[in-house]
């Protein structure tokens, strides 16, 4: 018993030792951009692989990567934090081409590589099949991180993360199917198929959206940023675990829950300041997440394999950036003709080429059963093709986005919200000035300061001046942005008014009513 208990301290303080070299190396690669500027023309998530890969060609191995570990720990985290950011209006304004990317997308990824591996190459078609469903899942964190960063269109960051979002719950389910055809555990029949399909989606949204609105209404009783934060956190993991034990997909589940806390629950049961601490909490723990991960998978290549199996990989890069473009090119079109709102073909392009690899497709291909004898050209070629996903599409889809001018008057408008932003701040600094009368101040100071702050608050006025003149679009840029500040205003004095009681109409029909108004009004 002493024995046990002697190992098991060991373990985890091995265990221990571990994780914090993994931080440690992780952190130490964010600090690099504020060193060496070349650094920042490389999106943060790629330069963590990049240095896991210069680790991994050392023969350096922080740690050992496990199925278990992505799936159940790190991507209820990832999933959740972007389904909380994702605006339910500008979701629900693309429902349809996400729906038909996320379902269709999935099925002619997993088509397209099979029977491009099965035919070349004579691959078998299970394990064709398991490596095209490895891959069919999409995870353009990567590039969403850059969007923001440059500014790109809200629209292009909504589809590429609504679509990811879901296909990862698609993927997963046509994984598990397959997983178990190749076991001998079902037979390959439309109609089973399809039920399994509606009973793992339907689970996922019916018990993510009990839990969602659940947490939703409870918050709505208390006013405790911390308990309202860590119930979120308990969400994301709770949903996860219990979806998967009823045999529904966690990952729908949880994106179901994050969409609803999100643009509900944060709505009728949190105050502004509460949702900023919340916001600001998800978003340290994705970056936290993003950091391990990433580094890890650059970690975790076994060079010797890929130089093995290097034909069937780029070979399978083809067929999957070929079935990518069809998807992309034919369900946009589709999407116009059914909802009449169009997509530009340099959005599609990006939407194509945006579709990186990541780490749901490491965790499934890790997640292929011993017993399978090919189970380790699985998972050399998944590895191999997530690699040229995250470096080459990665670090090439900036120099696109400027071919393609999608990048816009970004950079002037986060000028301009600077300018608008230190102007807010130093009136309000100004205001404070002017109110506090509290005695033991210098008057000499006072006025010294106010005189100060007065000429800084005239020369950012001339220059927003001189930008608005210079830039006529940022005027209807300056009414977008104080309208939505204007909607935030009304929505969170209804729910002010809902939590104490003197409202008792549903908030949900409220805001509707509210975003609808705002639309015709725009």
């Amino acid at each position: 018993m002493v024995l046990e208990s002697a190992i098991a301290e060991e373990v985890i303080t091995d265990n221990l030792k571990q994780f914090l070299l993994v931080l440690s190396v992780s952190l130490g690669v964010a600090t690099l951009p504020q060193i060496f500027s070349w650094f920042r023309n490389i999106p943060y998530t790629l330069l963590l692989v990049i240095v896991g890969l210069g680790l991994a060609l050392v023969d350096v191995r922080l740690v050992t990567l496990s199925p278990e570990l992505i799936l159940f720990i790190f991507l209820p985290p990832l999933l959740f934090e972007a389904a909380w950011n994702l605006k339910w209006s500008d979701l629900k304004r693309d429902l349809v081409p996400i729906c038909l990317y996320a379902v269709f997308g999935v099925v002619i990824a997993i088509a397209g590589i099979a029977i491009a591996l099965n035919q070349l190459f004579g691959i078998s078609l299970t394990t064709a099949l398991l490596i095209a469903a490895s891959l069919s899942a999409t995870d353009p964190v990567s590039v969403t991180a850059l969007f923001r960063q440059l500014g790109v269109g809200t629209r292009l960051v909504t589809l590429m993360e609504g679509e990811s979002l879901f296909n990862d719950g698609m993927a997963v389910v046509a994984f598990g199917f397959l997983v178990a055809l190749s076991l001998g555990t079902v037979k390959l029949e439309f109609q089973p198929i399809l039920l399994q399909l509606f009973t793992v989606v339907g689970i996922g949204v019916a018990v993510g959206a009990f839990i969602g609105f659940g947490i939703s209404y409870l918050t709505q009783r208390f006013d405790l940023p911390l308990v309202e934060q860590s119930l979120t956190l308990v969400s994301a993991y709770g949903t996860y675990l219990i979806i998967e034990d009823l045999g529904g997909s966690g990952v729908i589940g949880v994106v179901t829950t994050g969409l609803i806390l999100g643009n509900f629950g944060s709505r009728i049961g949190m105050n502004p300041r509460t949702r900023v601490i919340v916001s600001e909490f998800w978003e340290f723990l994705a970056f936290f997440v993003n950091s391990i991960v990433f580094l890890l998978i650059g970690d975790q290549i076994r060079f010797a394999s890929l130089g093995e199996n290097l034909q069937i990989i780029m070979v399978t890069v083809a067929a999957m950036i070929l079935m990518r473009a069809v998807a992309i090119y034919i369900l946009s079109k589709l999407s116009v003709s059914i909802t009449k709102s169009d997509i530009s073909l340099p959005e599609q392009t990006i939407l194509w080429w945006g579709g990186l690899r990541g780490s749901v497709s490491i965790a499934l291909a890790l997640s292929v059963s011993t017993i399978l004898p090919e189970r380790e050209k699985i998972i050399a070629t998944v590895f191999g093709v997530v690699l040229f996903t995250l470096l080459v599409q990665g670090l090439t889809i900036k120099p696109l986005l400027e071919k393609l001018n999608l990048l816009g008057d970004a950079p002037l408008r986060e000028q301009y919200l600077e300018f608008v932003a230190r102007h807010v701040a130093l009136e309000r600094v100004l205001e404070h000035l002017q109110a506090d009368k509290r005695p033991g101040i210098d008057p000499e100071f006072r006025r010294y300061q106010e005189t100060l702050i007065k000429g800084e608050l005239a020369d950012l006025r001339i220059e927003i001046d001189q930008l608005q003149a210079e830039y006529p679009n940022l005027q209807s840029f300056t009414t977008e942005q104080f309208r939505g500040e204007l909607l935030a205003i009304e929505a969170d004095t209804y729910a002010e008014f809902v939590r104490s009681g003197r409202l008792n109409k549903e908030l949900a029909s409220l805001l509707e009513d509210v975003l609808q108004n705002n639309q015709k009004e725009g």
